[in-house]
């Protein structure tokens, strides 16, 4: 049950529910054997039983029961700076905040009441206590050794995407870096690649480079009816952290967009509670695109309890993130909205526990159902995950889909999965 509420609001989510649905039959090849594994991502990662606000801590502790909206209300005093002392950029945030605050206050609890009366958000888990795995990634390190081959002339360059795995189930000859690489199967596959293991989705692309050497996706022959892009924001958090590079706003005016969006294609991007990138969004590269800004919703973090993660009023973190929505308008076609475009309605909100990993977003196909028609294909730039049935670009696409963030278990009962050879078949709608 992915998603356990949906009303007038929004959405709220089960994180780890979603990232499953991908892994319910699940090949594992290691050491030229094969075998059946169950695959689950380890549940822990979504249990965060007490908000960041001592004043909560009671609350986050008594199994829920606490309206979450209650201590919220209210911040804790502190010593108040003169609206002199206020920066342009935080002026800026608090006057976006004020506009949207009740938005947020109101759609939440009503999102949250609903999934508690179905037993969701009560603070109740079954998740396993043992120490989260490192987060160290070198996948990005590699991109940049990647970097120093010389790059292949596009007539030179014979194919643009390749399999997997081959029919004797090596993955050797897989070339990550200048390829596209696809799992075909209706299945996922457990595989073997530059010395780790790594759980591949079912009906999966996905090409593992930076910037430079995105070609290959330009090259791969499709188009989207959705892209989704969650861009490495440049913030003072992420440089004292050193977590990831981040990227100049205006560099991400390179992604080549209009080459890789079909007609109305939906645009998602994830965005930073900075109004400067919000208005860089909206004014700056949408435009610069040829997308047309539909829709501002907001993904709302909580505990398992159902409280904000953060105090809704807080002066340094807020308990939400925004996502900007625009349908791409080629120039090449009729502007006018498509008869079968189903509007996108504003201000709607997605409710879910966050993963204690750092920048993993929830999946967003369940809620773009409805926005983009019957079997579309579907694009996540800046990925550091895989999906069912869709494409993944980004210098770290397979971070998350490391064994270690996996539990796996030796299963004889996984439904249709073959015994014989891989066979491939047509992609299966994403969403």
């Amino acid at each position: 049950m992915s998603v356990v509420v949906q009303n007038s609001q929004g959405w709220v989510l089960d994180a780890c529910s979603l990232i499953d649905q991908g892994y319910s039959s699940c090949i594992r090849f290691k050491d030229n054997h094969k075998s059946r594994v169950k695959c689950c991502f380890k549940r822990q990662y979504f249990y965060i039983l007490k908000s960041h606000n001592s004043v909560n801590k009671s609350a986050a502790t008594d199994g829920g029961n606490t309206d979450m909206l209650q201590k919220t209300d209210k911040p804790p005093k502190k010593r108040k700076r003169r609206h002199s002392e206020l920066n342009q950029g935080e002026v800026d945030s608090q006057a976006f905040h004020v506009k949207i605050r009740s938005v947020i206050q109101e759609g939440t609890k009503s999102l949250v009441d609903s999934a508690r009366s179905l037993g969701y958000l009560s603070g109740v888990t079954d998740a396993v206590a043992e120490p989260l795995p490192s987060q160290e990634c070198s996948l990005a390190a590699l991109c940049e050794m990647a970097k120093e081959l010389p790059l292949v002339d596009d007539e030179e360059q014979e194919e643009w995407v390749q399999l997997l795995v081959a029919e004797d189930g090596c993955t050797s000859h897989v070339d990550l870096f200048s390829r596209v690489t696809e799992n075909r199967t209706d299945w996922a596959t457990v595989v073997t690649l530059m010395g780790e293991e790594y759980v591949i989705p079912p009906d999966t692309g996905f090409l593992l480079s930076d910037f430079t050497r995105i070609q290959p996706l330009v090259h791969y022959g499709r188009t989207f009816d959705l892209i989704v892009m969650d861009p490495p924001w440049e913030n003072k958090s992420v440089k004292r952290s050193r977590r990831y590079s981040s990227l100049p706003s205006t560099q991400l005016k390179r992604l080549p967009i209009p080459l890789l969006a079909s007609p109305n294609c939906l645009v998602v991007t994830w965005v930073t509670n900075r109004p400067s990138h919000l208005r860089f969004v909206r004014d700056e590269l949408y435009p610069h695109w040829g997308v047309e800004v539909v829709a501002e919703w907001f993904w709302v973090k909580v505990t398992s309890c159902g409280q904000f993660v953060f105090p809704l009023d807080s002066d340094h973190k807020k308990p939400y993130e925004v996502l900007v929505l625009g349908r791409y308008r080629s120039s090449a076609a009729d502007n006018s909205t498509s008869t079968s475009e189903v509007p996108v309605e504003d201000q709607r909100l997605i409710v879910s526990v966050p993963s204690a990993l750092h920048s993993q977003k929830p999946s967003l196909s369940d809620v773009l159902k409805p926005y983009v028609g019957a079997e579309p294909k579907c694009l996540e730039l800046f990925a550091r995950s895989l999906q069912p049935g869709w494409t993944s670009w980004g210098n770290e696409v397979l971070k998350f889909q490391h064994t270690s963030y996996f539990t796996l278990t030796p299963s004889d009962d996984l439904g249709d999965a073959p015994e014989g050879e891989a066979t491939e078949k047509p992609a299966a709608s994403p969403v």
